[in-house]
């Protein structure tokens, strides 16, 4: 048998002494009667009877699979007796994702069935506010449910709702502050009121609280690159954008539409670095994709190419320019009597 790396992390919160109390017997019942204690958790490891939690910060241990599975099982099972929250659990191999569960309340719990009814309308176009109506039932019958007030954050700040979204986001990191999300939302807000150090305090901690495996912490460091760049603190947010593209994304992970952007705006960050061999590089794979690059036109990537090309002391520049003038770009045409 393999050691494999594990990681673990997450919280869930229950409503009362009484279901936290059911959870912890059964956590204690079936470590013997079941796993034979092939379990990487004691229960007084995990079980918080004053906040009436199951915590755990994050684990990363190498550990067999079996006791990955008897592990991850037991923990589903007791997480059926929560009202909310989640636990993460990876089993990897050479950076390869061999098993993953998401483990969280699904139950007949008003709390849990209004959650989950109202984060499957949040994704729905043109279903806030019923998405908004079912999130506040579940906060109705549990005040403490950090993953409602995320959520319905989520919403409100689709409808620019952005006082509301920070007053649910901060709500949800009071509940649960190891969770990444209600930061990286929150980080929204702050950008969409131009607020930019706020935005970028709120992304380091999605960043620290996550793990390379998801999806938010790649989204996370893009935004903080942005970030970075308007105030021009260009060599952080190279920082995050070499790791971002340098990333090799699984497929469907949403984070794979924005390599171009992250391609383009990386190079953009060399040339002010003065790193003008590396900006062509970053400029040469966003051409790739430029058909995949919303909001940036063809003759934008052209004129910047040639500004690297000149610099970087390459061939190729003036004719990159006269063809970003025939595209219409007015800022090509200045250059273009500039250079020669």
């Amino acid at each position: 048998m393999e050691l494999l790396k594990t990681i673990i992390q997450g919280k869930l919160l229950f409503s009362n002494a009484n279901s936290f109390g059911k959870a912890l017997k059964m956590y204690e019942h079936r470590i013997e009667a079941y796993y034979k204690n092939d379990i990487i958790f004691a229960p007084e490891d995990i079980f918080d009877e004053e906040s009436l939690t199951i915590e755990i910060p994050r684990l990363v241990r190498q550990l067999y699979e079996k006791t990955f599975k008897n592990t991850s099982a037991l923990i589903e099972y007791c997480s059926q007796f929560a009202v909310s929250g989640f636990i993460d659990a990876w089993l990897v191999q050479d950076g390869n994702i061999l098993i993953y569960k998401h483990l969280e309340p699904v139950s007949d719990k008003v709390a849990v069935k209004e959650f989950i009814k109202g984060r499957e309308l949040a994704d729905q176009e043109g279903k806030e506010q019923e998405a908004i109506d079912a999130l506040t039932k579940a906060i109705e019958k549990y005040d403490n449910h950090a993953l409602a007030y995320e959520r319905r954050a989520k919403v409100n700040f689709i409808l620019e709702k952005y006082h509301d979204a920070k007053r649910d986001y901060g709500k949800s990191i009071q509940y649960d502050a190891r969770n990444p999300y209600p930061f990286a939302g929150r980080a929204d807000v702050h950008i969409a009121e131009e607020n930019w150090q706020e935005a970028i305090d709120d992304l380091e901690l999605a960043i620290k609280l996550s793990v390379a495996l998801q999806s938010v912490y790649w989204r996370s460091r893009r935004v903080k690159a942005q970030c970075h760049m308007k105030l021009q603190q260009y060599e952080k947010a190279e920082f995050d954008l070499r790791l971002f593209t340098n990333r090799v994304f699984k497929e469907g992970d949403s984070n794979i539409d924005w390599i171009p952007y992250a391609q383009y705006h990386y190079g953009l960050v060399l040339i002010e670095l003065e790193k003008y061999t590396e900006a062509l590089d970053a400029f040469s794979k966003t051409a790739e994709n430029i058909d995949k690059l919303q909001g940036v036109e063809t003759a934008t990537l052209l004129r910047h190419t040639a500004i690297a090309k000149k610099n970087a002391g390459k061939n190729g520049y003036i004719k990159d320019l006269k063809e970003a003038v025939k595209l219409g770009d007015p800022l090509a045409a200045g250059l273009l009597k500039e250079f020669t």
